[in-house]
């Protein structure tokens, strides 16, 4: 399993010690050090099921910053992917990666039921 995060990220300090009490082996990735590559960001869209939207982290400063509420709309999907791909801290996180599960951002009752059955 991949975790993807940003160490300092209180939501990703809290899956991670779910991910921890559940006993689950990952390999963490920081998301800032090694950038999810427009091919990587490309794939995990498609293999998720949702909306591009949900990949951003519309809470970050970097996003207000940018004022991206008000562009991606007007956006292709091609330049959302790369934009995503030009810095870590655009990016929602955590993400986990298991084989064809992918989750983005921690909600416990999801994980509880993606990440638990087999």
């Amino acid at each position: 399993m991949l975790f993807i995060e940003y160490p300092r990220c209180t939501t990703c300090q809290r899956a991670k010690k779910w991910l921890d009490e559940h006993n689950m082996e990952y390999m963490a990735r920081h998301i800032v050090e090694e950038n999810p590559s427009y091919d990587e960001l490309k794939e995990w869209y498609e293999k998720s099921g949702l909306p591009l939207k949900k990949f951003f982290n519309t809470s970050g400063l970097l996003y207000k910053e940018m004022q991206l509420k008000d562009k991606l709309a007007s956006m292709s999907e091609d330049e959302q992917l790369r934009l995503l791909a030009s810095n870590g801290m655009l990016v929602k996180r955590p993400i986990v990666l298991d084989g064809e599960k992918m989750l983005v951002g921690f909600k416990e009752a999801e994980w509880e039921e993606r990440l638990m059955s087999k």
